[in-house]
């Protein structure tokens, strides 16, 4: 199995400086360097303190500095709210100076404060989004670029640098609602699956995207999807709930309230979710968060490598002793 982290910049009730919030989630990149990571994915929100990382691009230039071997993965590139030509640009320097070490992942996006402060409706972001990636797979790919699309337009562009892998570093799209997983499926892209949906409701869109996959003549073997999940691990059991507990909550007051309706509908989260008299919170507990001692993670990780195809963790650690038990106790055992 192989596993990355997926790495959010959380700055909780401001407590410390946000350079320490930064030089706290470099400093564990650098553990995940000399250990056996495949890659850091990092996580682009804005204008909320549950992630501070608006440009995972430039912070991938900070990844790039300080590493020689961990690949650099977004997690994802908001595209649909960029300038897509900016965008391709920027990726494109940033496999050059990582030497070739971009994992590119996509999306549309999920958080209506996003949304309203930039000025795109959730109703148009999948079309803007899906341009968007078409036209910088173009750029990466000709010498020169023309586009005719419902938001942009251009006439032999030529879109410089490009990128140090060939064609083009590997790209991934977000996708978690059925709708997204097909029409990934339907293109032939690469998915990433979010940590917010269940287990059993992985293993269903897993279904669903190889089943789309083969409706195309194209085939689910070798490919790569990054599944992510809350990972909560502790010394003794009644720690580690706690801990997921905490997170649960923490995930609830922050992107995941069911009141935030347009992110519980774009993010494919279970319906159960919005329902009044259901604690969000506790379902997280009951099938989200795999938590537990080192040993309970290990063995739940290698049951759920059956039951919900679990080739590639995208780990997110709900506290920095899970993410070292896990560096240190977990990882080695699963690969």
């Amino acid at each position: 199995m192989k596993a990355g982290v997926l790495q959010f910049f959380s700055w909780p009730e401001r407590r410390v400086a946000i350079e320490t919030v930064y030089e706290r989630a470099l400093q564990r990149i650098e553990i995940m360097e000399s250990s056996g990571y495949d890659a850091v994915w990092l996580a682009e929100h804005h204008f909320h303190s549950f992630s501070v990382c608006p440009s995972v691009h430039m912070m991938g230039l900070q990844v790039a500095a300080r590493t020689r071997r961990l690949r650099i993965g977004t997690a994802v590139s908001l595209a649909a709210f960029y300038h897509p030509l900016r965008l391709a640009e920027e990726v494109a320097l940033l496999d050059i100076f990582s030497g070739g070490r971009v994992n590119w992942g996509a999306g549309r996006g999920f958080d209506r404060t996003e949304f309203r402060a930039f000025g795109v409706t959730p109703e148009e972001s999948a079309e803007r989004f899906h341009e968007s990636v078409d036209i910088v797979l173009k750029a990466w790919s000709n010498e020169r670029l023309t586009h005719e699309g419902r938001y942009h337009n251009f006439v032999d562009v030529e879109v410089l640098p490009k990128p140090r892998q060939k064609p083009h570093p590997p790209v991934w799209l977000a996708a978690s609602s059925e709708e997204a997983i097909t029409r990934a499926a339907a293109k032939g892209f690469s998915i990433l699956m979010d940590p917010h949906a269940s287990h059993r409701e992985i293993a269903r869109k897993h279904e669903l995207y190889r089943a789309g996959l083969e409706a195309g003549g194209r085939s689910i073997a070798g490919r790569e999807i990054p599944i992510a999940r809350f990972v909560a691990i502790a010394n003794t059991p009644r720690e580690a709930e706690e801990v997921a507990r905490r997170g649960a909550r923490w995930l609830v007051g922050s992107y995941a309230h069911p009141q935030n309706t347009d992110a519980s509908k774009l993010k494919g989260i279970d319906p159960k979710m919005a329902e009044p008299s259901a604690d969000p919170a506790e379902r997280y507990l009951d099938g989200v968060i795999v938590y537990g001692t080192p040993e309970d993670v290990t063995d739940q990780l290698i049951r759920l490598r059956e039951e919900m195809f679990l080739e590639y963790l995208l780990c997110a650690p709900l506290s920095h002793e899970s993410f070292t038990l896990f560096t240190d106790k977990v990882l080695p055992r699963l690969g």
